[in-house]
C-alpha cells in the first residue's frame, strides 16, 4: 500500500486526535496549528484533515499543497472551506455528516416539550415551592414541520414520528420522499408559507448558504399559527433574529427553541435572554461526551476507503456548499 501524508490543521494535545493511531503505520501525519508546522509535508500531502474552528490558515495551506487529493472536515458546516480556489478545484470534499444529527434532532424534541408542557412555570413554581395546577399540551397528533430534509432533518422527523407528531418536510425536491415512510407529506421551495401554515413546530436544519440566509422572517413568522413554535439547529443566519424577536414580543408566534444564532456567543445585549418564550441552548445541543470521537471515527473510516481506492463517503456539493 502506498504511504498517504496527512496534514491535520488543529491543536496537537486534542484528545479525539489519538484515534489517528488507527491509520495505517506508514501514514506521514502532521498535526499543528501553524502553516510552520506543515512546512516540510505540505508539498506531498495528499490529503488535509481539518479539525480547527478556526479556518484563517486554510487558504494558505491549501496553496501548499500541490499534490492534495482530498479534504475532510471534522464538522458539518464546510463553508468558511469554500474558497474560490478550492471550489474551483477537482479536490473531494467530505465532512461529519451524521456524527451530531441524533443530538441535535434530541434537542429539537427537548424544544418542543419544554413548549408544551409549560417547563419554564414548572421551573418557577418549583423555584417558589408554589403549587398550582395548570393546563399543558399534548403534542400526540400535532404537526411538526421541517425545513432542511438532509440526515439532521431525517433525525428530527424520525423522533417526532416516534412522539406521535404528524410530519412534514420543506425539501429542494419533494419528490425524493416518495416512500418515505416517516413523511406525512413534502413541499416544494415555492411552498414554504403553505407548510408553516399547518404547522405547530417548525425545526430548520439548513446548512449555511447563500440561499439559506434569512429564509425565516417576518412573512414567514406571519404565516405560522400564533401558537406554533420555531426550533433551530441548523446555522443561526437562517433566521432574521430582529424579525424573530419582534415576532416573540407581538405574539405572532408562541415561541423558540434556539441551539445557534446570527452572532455567537449571543450578546448578553439580546432581549432573547429575558424572554420566557425563548429557550436558549449556547450552541451546544450537539456536544455529547463522544461527538468529538464520532466525528474523529468518521474521518479514519473514510481513509480507509481512500486508501482502498474505494468512493469515499459523505462527499459534499462544493457548489451548492453542502
Amino acid at each position: 500500500m502506498a504511504a498517504h501524508t496527512v496534514l491535520v490543521l488543529g491543536n496537537p494535545t486534542a484528545r479525539h486526535l489519538r484515534l489517528l493511531d488507527q491509520l495505517p503505520p506508514e501514514t506521514n501525519v502532521a498535526v499543528g496549528e501553524t502553516l510552520e508546522a506543515f512546512a516540510n509535508l505540505a508539498p506531498q500531502a495528499d490529503v488535509i484533515f481539518q479539525t480547527s474552528t478556526d479556518s484563517s490558515l486554510w487558504p494558505a495551506l491549501h496553496a501548499m499543497t500541490p499534490q492534495l487529493k482530498w479534504v475532510h472536515s471534522l464538522w458539518v458546516g464546510v463553508d468558511k472551506l469554500l474558497t474560490p480556489e478550492f471550489l474551483a478545484s477537482p479536490v473531494p470534499l467530505t465532512n461529519a455528516r451524521g456524527a451530531y444529527s441524533k443530538s441535535l434532532a434530541e434537542f429539537c424534541i427537548l424544544g418542543i416539550l419544554f413548549h408544551a408542557k409549560n417547563v419554564r412555570r414548572l421551573l418557577r413554581q418549583e423555584a417558589a415551592a408554589h403549587w398550582e395546577k395548570f393546563d399543558s399540551t399534548e403534542i400526540y397528533g400535532q404537526t411538526l414541520g421541517i425545513i432542511g430534509y438532509g440526515d439532521i432533518g431525517k433525525e428530527i422527523a424520525k423522533r417526532g414520528q416516534g412522539m406521535g407528531l404528524k410530519v412534514h418536510a420543506l425539501r429542494r425536491n419533494p419528490a425524493q420522499s416518495v416512500g418515505d415512510a416517516v413523511l406525512e407529506k413534502s413541499y416544494g421551495p415555492g411552498q414554504m408559507h403553505e407548510m408553516l401554515a399547518v404547522c405547530d413546530y417548525v425545526a430548520l436544519a439548513l446548512p449555511h448558504t447563500p440561499d439559506t440566509v434569512g429564509v425565516m422572517g417576518k412573512q414567514e413568522f406571519a404565516a405560522m399559527k400564533r401558537s406554533a413554535v420555531v426550533l433551530n439547529v441548523g446555522r443561526g443566519t437562517a433566521i432574521n433574529e430582529a424579525e424573530l424577536i419582534a415576532a416573540l414580543e407581538a405574539g405572532t408566534i408562541a415561541g423558540a427553541a434556539l441551539d445557534v444564532f446570527e452572532s455567537e456567543p449571543l450578546p448578553a445585549s439580546s432581549p432573547l435572554w429575558k424572554m420566557d418564550n425563548c429557550f436558549i441552548s449556547p450552541h451546544t445541543a450537539d456536544n455529547t461526551h463522544t461527538w468529538l470521537d464520532d466525528s474523529t471515527q468518521i474521518f479514519v473510516d473514510n481513509f480507509r476507503r481512500y486508501a482502498a481506492g474505494e468512493p469515499l463517503r459523505n462527499i459534499v456539493d462544493k457548489q451548492a456548499g453542502y
